[in-house]
């Protein structure tokens, strides 16, 4: 007989056998190949471990402090529109959903000579 944990297993084909009584005496018959078992006490197993012992990528990020600089917080695309003002052939633009999920987003459109405009969608 194997055990494993709290599950006892027949030495011979493997199958899981009934719980065992706790009685060193007793005998637990296979239903699969019909090996006679004696009957230990299940043992726990306990183990701890460490976070350390399991090294993760996406653990080491989040503990990494970054710092960004105002390039990697810029969040325009540019598009090819007229400004109105300075008839520049691009913009800056953002989209933000500001009303509800099922409306479309509000564009806001910015150009290099400090013109803005917004757009609901």
């Amino acid at each position: 007989m194997s055990v494993i944990g709290s599950l006892i297993f027949c030495t011979d084909c493997g199958n899981l056998l009934r719980e065992s009584t706790g009685n060193a005496n007793a005998v637990l018959h296979c239903d699969v190949c019909g090996t006679r078992n004696k009957d230990t006490i299940p043992q726990t197993t306990v183990s701890e471990s460490k976070a350390s012992a399991f090294p993760s990528s996406l653990r080491a990020k989040r503990s990494a402090v970054q710092t960004l600089s105002a390039d990697d917080r810029k969040t325009e695309a540019v598009i090819e529109k007229t400004c109105p003002d300075c008839a520049r052939k691009e913009m800056f633009y953002t989209t933000v959903q500001l009303r509800s999920a099922d409306e479309g987003s509000t564009v806001f459109y910015r150009c290099v000579c400090g013109f803005k405009e917004t757009s609901n969608n």
